[in-house]
């Protein structure tokens, strides 16, 4: 057959582009034997994964969902121009559906298609034959893989017709695979077990990482204070006034300066935000994330959510700033829920450990029981998260008939650990390159309004409205900080018992306010730059006091029952 072939110049682009889950990420990755790097493609907001090889760059965009209307998918195709190399990736298992959805996308493209998943498809002549007839059809080079298996007869096979793409000028086919390939209903297909076999899987991370990362950081916590308190004495006793404001930061009990707050970054935050990212990692790699997100969105659609939203708001108690940015991947009916369920009910890494550590010593200053505290706060949180998106989102996104892009269920498979550390590595490098960044002037700036006393002044400001939170004067102060770092919630604790004298009930409503009435800086920040500043102050006002009246109740009725 003859192709309508250009040979690309020596040094070439390649757009890697598929549906989600089609195996994409794991055919460059064994493609090119390379690990990835993030960038923004072309001055877009998308960030894209970079894979090298010899003068080739292979751009892996962000997976495109059938019928969607999501911000990652429109810029992704937005990005394309005549000039490039696409390789297309469609499954063998769907390859009908894959074609017709794809192909429009990317005609008159210089264009060579991978078919994965290949090993699903019962292998012999008519398989062959049929991919014969759409390569003839299409008069693009069609190759078949398995992605996680990449033999080096298939890389061959690859970077051959890469040399040598062809023209794709149709948008649809005539010629037919003629086979669709599912795999047979499991246990999350049950119609009651499912959506609670779901529900747990869903939690199981948050549960995961708490316990983890709790017993990661009893050890780590004394072995990295040793390192830091030395460090410590030094800049009090040796360092000029205005470094010690930045490093140190003492007013009180509490540190503001990047010192202070060193060990817990490396004790709390960073194991935990490493712990989640890595369970998520596999249940995506295994598939087990398509099925969930399956199981679960006809329980959370009268929210406002898809099943896939419940999947990034869960990553919110790792990080909110990656869970914010994922969130381009929603629809645009369901981003602005999934965004406000993000910054309302996702307890990140910074709070949780605070919240616990501030529950602990409720429970021994009043002789009650952590755990029942621990969750009680954690279905209170739950329930006035559910009841904020149903009376916030908006009604197209709760409508009975919007499926919200609910997928197909997928092939499971086992996770390999460079598959996990590949989809990990996303959101370690969001927590340290755009998280982290922040975090640093945050702590210069609530260090010298520390030290200049105005979080003190903001809190004496505020004491007089604790009153209707049934709360002592003294909780502003944790309230008024837990607004600028989550971390502050820790002002309500010291020396293994509670600051100031306050029932369960009190200890209940105020890590409850300080940690729900606003989301952190860094997270205000990352939904600022996201949706624009206008969006941003309106989600704030309005979340401030759906919290403020969640807070009430609370502390009201947590009087009469606790």
């Amino acid at each position: 057959m003859v192709f309508n072939v250009i040979v690309p110049t020596e040094s070439s682009t390649v757009l890697v582009v598929g549906k989600e889950s089609v195996g994409k990420s794991q055919l460059i990755s064994s493609l090119t034997g390379r690990s990835a790097g993030e960038a923004n493609f072309r001055g877009s907001t998308v960030v894209v994964e970079r894979y090298r090889l010899g003068d080739t760059e292979y751009i892996d965009t962000p997976g495109v969902l059938r019928n969607s209307d999501t911000e990652t998918t429109r810029l992704a195709l937005n990005a394309l121009d005549e000039h490039d190399v696409v390789l297309l990736i469609v499954q063998a298992t769907s390859l009908d559906q894959d074609l017709r959805d794809m192909l429009p996308l990317v005609v008159g493209k210089r264009c060579v298609v991978v078919v994965t998943y290949w090993d699903k498809v019962q292998l012999g002549e008519a398989a062959q034959e049929a991919i014969e007839r759409l390569e003839a059809d299409a008069c693009v080079a069609f190759v078949t893989v398995d992605a996680r298996t990449l033999s080096d007869p298939d890389r061959q096979r690859i970077v051959d017709a890469l040399r040598r793409p062809a023209v794709l000028e149709k948008s649809v086919l005539s010629a037919r695979a003629g086979w669709r390939i599912e795999p047979k209903p499991g246990l999350m297909e049950g119609r009651i077990i499912g959506p609670l076999a779901a529900i747990l899987l869903l939690f199981l991370p948050a549960l995961a990482t708490i316990y983890g990362a709790n017993t990661v950081a009893d050890w780590l916590h004394p072995i990295v204070a040793n390192w830091f308190d030395p460090l410590i004495l030094a800049v009090n006793s040796t360092c000029p006034t205005w470094l010690r404001i930045i490093l140190v930061g003492q007013q009180g009990e509490f540190g503001y300066g990047l010192l202070n707050m060193g060990p817990f970054l490396l004790v709390w935050a960073f194991p935990t935000v490493l712990m989640f990212a890595l369970i998520l990692g596999a249940y995506k790699t295994s598939g087990l994330i398509e099925r969930i997100n399956v199981s679960i969105h006809p329980l959370v659609r009268p929210f406002g959510l898809s099943g896939r939203d419940v999947v990034r708001v869960m990553m919110g108690f790792g990080c909110n700033v990656p869970a914010v940015i994922s969130t381009r991947s929603c629809s645009s009916c369901s981003r602005g829920a999934a965004i406000s369920g993000i910054a309302f009910g996702s307890a990140c890494s910074y709070q949780l450990p605070a919240t616990l550590a501030v529950l602990s010593g409720a429970a021994v200053a009043t002789g009650s029981s952590a755990a029942v505290l621990t969750w009680i706060f954690l279905t209170y949180l739950l329930a006035t998260t559910l009841i904020y998106l149903r009376l916030t989102s908006s009604e197209q996104a709760r409508h009975s008939l919007n499926v919200l892009m609910t997928p197909s269920r997928p092939f499971m498979q086992w996770p390999t650990l460079s598959s996990m550390w590949r989809e990990a590595a996303g959101t370690v490098r969001q927590f340290l390159f755009q998280a982290m960044p922040v975090f640093v002037v945050i702590c210069i700036v609530a260090s010298l309004l520390a030290h200049f006393g105005v979080l003190e002044l903001a809190s004496q400001v505020l004491s007089p409205v604790m009153r209707l939170f049934d709360l002592p004067s003294q909780a502003a102060l944790p309230v008024v900080l837990a607004s600028v770092r989550k971390d502050g919630i820790f002002l309500l604790t010291a020396n293994d018992g509670l600051s100031f004298p306050m029932t369960a009930a009190q200890s209940l409503t105020a890590v409850y306010l300080a940690g729900v009435l606003l989301p952190c800086l860094v997270t205000a920040m990352t939904i600022g730059h996201e949706t624009g500043w206008k969006t941003t102050s309106k989600l704030l006002a309005r979340q401030a006091g759906f919290a403020a009246l969640f807070a009430i109740a609370l502390a009201w009725g947590g009087r009469l029952l606790l």
